[in-house]
């Protein structure tokens, strides 16, 4: 009995034993395992620290290319790209709440959204852009100013988001809308005061584009997978602390984008005529450009409703609708980021005829997707459209910065933005009604006609201009050549027929330098007032 108990007792000491072994190798196991993964977790926090870094040097060595770091262009694409990610990850906490686009709602909420983007545009056209052509001496602060209100807009909204405070939250996403609108046109008028010698004013602004639509591409997604992970109320968070972030930034920028306000009399004493006769007296060049924008923009509003009801009645046979969509709207994304970058490889390709190739590339393209519609002629209109709608903006803008002066750039930046809003809005309300009864070969055929009228009419208007103009020089050069001409007076000028010395052919953009004709001289340079370029 004894040896009995005496070999159980060894039995169960040699198995704990035995446990106690296992345990501890299990341990030590763990333990490296542990260490192991340590490892792995902080090579992998090393790389992704050092893969940022590189990222970041990359891409400052781009932003701050031919000599945009010295002018102040460099630092105004960060922050216009910095800008980009607030909007986006704003966006992509509300997508759920308000602006969520409702395609399989009644066409008459789509037109309701359609009519509720139109009020940022009516508020920056009449109101704030002459706020910020007042306060020219501290664009930066006011720059600032609207980077500091979305910050502070963001943080009611965050708050209201989940007791559902639509009066809350609908008013401010509104307001915030408005101050993004109020940045862009402020960034837009202190563009030539930024410009590098080597950068022409396409190209700058495609730059700012391009790094604005990859930053926001980059966003949307890590801004809708934190909002369905965390919450919309965190994403808004931390829009908050990024424009806060953003606004300091914005006053850091160099001095030089401030410039003097000027008062209400010229240099020679005599008032400046008024502030809104100026502004819509912008010139054949800009009127031009704006109207071919305007055109581009209507057809864009028209492509995107039209189309994305044609897929949700089946009426664009070839793809189920949710791919059929998702296939378009890629077209429409490739479009946008190709025009930007194609605007920034043109700079030495004058912006009218840009506006005007873009305007004839959709015209000729829609009238080809009419005659042979199916799925993949509606994605080519869609790819170029967007192609259209990003490059022709740019000119457009280019063509704003150099013709028009500084007293009522902002002004007339507002004024253009509100007339492309509205075009678009227009457009997407054709689409609609267009969508509920017509084919896709019958609303395209319509816009073919509206776009190449449109084209038509701006070549015979710049022919003609172009005339007069020829008209203009030749009677300047008539008398200086004939025989029996008037002779020069004193200083050498020649007397037109009304007895005034014929100082200037035609008018350059504002602030620029214009020729001074002499008898028998070299021209020389005599620098105009920064007024708006009335003729073009």
């Amino acid at each position: 009995m004894a040896a009995g108990w005496e070999r159980a007792r060894k039995t169960v000491g040699d198995a704990s034993r035995w446990v106690g072994e296992a345990a501890s190798a299990a341990g030590r196991t763990a333990a490296r395992a542990g260490r192991g993964t340590g490892r792995v977790t902080a090579k992998a926090g090393r790389g992704a620290v050092s893969g940022t870094q590189r990222a970041g040097r990359a891409a400052r060595r781009l932003t701050h290319a031919q000599g945009a770091g010295r002018t102040g262009l460099g630092q105004l694409i960060e922050l216009t790209a910095a800008h980009s990610v607030g909007d986006a990850l704003v966006t992509a906490a509300l997508a759920g709440t308000l602006f969520k686009l409702p395609v399989n709602e009644a066409r008459g909420q789509v037109a309701l959204y359609l009519l509720i983007t139109m009020i940022p545009f009516v508020v920056v056209a009449p109101f704030v852009g002459p706020v910020l052509d007042r306060f020219r001496s501290g664009r930066r602060f006011v720059m600032a100013g609207t980077l500091f209100g979305r910050g502070l807009l963001c943080f009611a909204m965050a708050a209201a988001i989940v007791p559902g405070d639509v009066f809350t939250i609908f008013p401010a996403a509104l307001a915030v809308l408005v101050l993004s609108k109020a940045y862009n046109v402020s960034r837009a008028a202190i563009m030539p005061s930024v410009l590098p010698a080597d950068i022409a004013l396409v190209t700058a602004n495609a730059r700012v584009a391009l790094f604005a639509l990859v930053a926001a591409g980059v966003a949307v997604p890590i801004g809708a997978g934190a909002s369905a992970w965390l919450g919309a109320e965190w994403v808004l968070r931390g829009a908050t602390v990024l424009f806060l972030f953003q606004g300091v930034l914005a006053v850091r920028l160099p001095r030089h984008i401030d410039s003097p306000d000027l008062d209400e009399l010229d240099d020679e004493g005599e008032e400046r005529p008024p502030r809104w006769r100026t502004m819509l007296n912008v010139g054949p060049v800009v009127t031009e450009a704006m109207h071919a924008n305007v055109a581009i923009r209507l057809y864009s509003g028209f492509l995107l409703f039209y189309l994305l009801f044609l897929v949700q009645d089946k009426n664009l046979p070839g793809l189920p609708p949710v791919v059929a969509i998702g296939v378009l709207g890629a077209a429409a994304g490739i479009g946008g980021l190709a025009g930007t970058a194609v605007a920034s490889w043109v700079r030495n390709h004058s912006p009218q005829v840009i506006v005007l190739g873009t305007l004839a590339l959709t015209t000729a393209i829609t009238i080809l997707a009419a005659v042979v519609f199916q799925l993949w002629s509606a994605v080519a209109v869609a790819l170029a459209a967007a192609f259209a709608q990003g490059l022709g903006k740019l000119a457009l803008d280019a063509i704003v910065q150099r013709e028009i002066g500084e007293e009522v750039r902002s002004s007339t930046f507002g004024v253009v933005e509100a007339f492309l809003q509205i075009a678009w809005v227009l457009g997407g309300l054709v689409g609609l009604w267009l969508s509920l009864f017509a084919s896709g070969t019958a609303g395209l055929a319509v816009m073919s006609v509206v776009l190449a009228g449109s084209l038509g009419w701006l070549l015979v208007r710049r022919r003609g201009r172009v005339k007069e103009v020829d008209a203009r020089v030749e009677a300047a050069r008539g008398p200086r050549h004939s025989p029996s001409g008037p002779h020069p007076t004193a200083n050498g000028e020649r007397p037109s027929s009304d007895g005034t010395p014929e100082e200037r052919v035609g008018s350059r953009p504002a602030g620029t330098t214009t020729a001074v004709v002499h008898h028998g001289d070299p021209p020389t340079e005599k620098r105009t007032r920064p007024l708006t370029n009335p003729h073009g």
